[in-house]
């Protein structure tokens, strides 16, 4: 499966009771999605059974579709302190077994995921899937899907738009700087 694609990305949006991931193509600019779907973890009353299968889930995906890269939604703080711990932990988890087969990691923060998604930070997990729907060409029948699988998809996508930006290696504070650093580009 690698081999036809120039690049595959996981993504990560992370549970302690529905983990979500989305597995992304990609051949030059053009993407595809692979396979998304979540983990259930409720059905595990002890919390560290939930993070063992998290852990198991995360390296049985990365070893089936060897991605290159995982795009993570980080966490977002909330006020229940002991929510935030669980989550942290299974995004920790979920690093872990991406590290473990040395796949390169990139947290993203929610809005960040939804601005690069729907263009507005704030917008709905419903708007999120419609829009990976339309931008992805995803069968309506293939999202009716929990949408934590959908961000995670988001993350991945998010992911390659973010390492697709073309990078400038100097900075200038003025058009007088930039002539001052390019006298080659003057016309004489």
């Amino acid at each position: 499966m690698d081999d036809q694609y120039d690049k595959i990305i996981i993504g990560i949006d992370p549970g302690t009771n529905l983990m979500g991931y989305g597995i992304l193509g990609v051949n030059g600019k053009k993407t595809f999605a692979l396979a998304l779907g979540v983990i259930r973890l409720n059905k595990f009353e002890d919390h560290y059974m939930r993070l063992h299968r998290i852990y198991e889930r995360v390296v049985g995906l990365v070893d089936h579709y060897h991605p290159d890269e995982m795009a993570i939604e980080a966490p977002f703080f909330g006020k229940n302190v002991q929510s935030m711990l669980k989550l942290g932990r299974a995004q920790g988890v979920a690093m872990a077994a991406a590290l473990a087969r040395q796949v390169p990691i990139t947290e993203y923060e929610p809005r960040k995921i939804k601005m690069a998604i729907t263009g507005n930070g704030a917008a709905s997990k419903e708007q999120v899937r419609e829009m990976l729907r339309r931008i992805l060409h995803i069968p309506d029948e293939t999202l009716d899907i929990e949408l934590d699988a959908t961000d995670a998809l988001g993350a991945a996508l998010c992911h390659f738009y973010e390492s697709s930006k073309p990078v400038s290696s100097r900075s200038y504070s003025s058009w007088k700087d930039f002539i001052a650093k390019n006298p080659d580009k003057l016309k004489q």
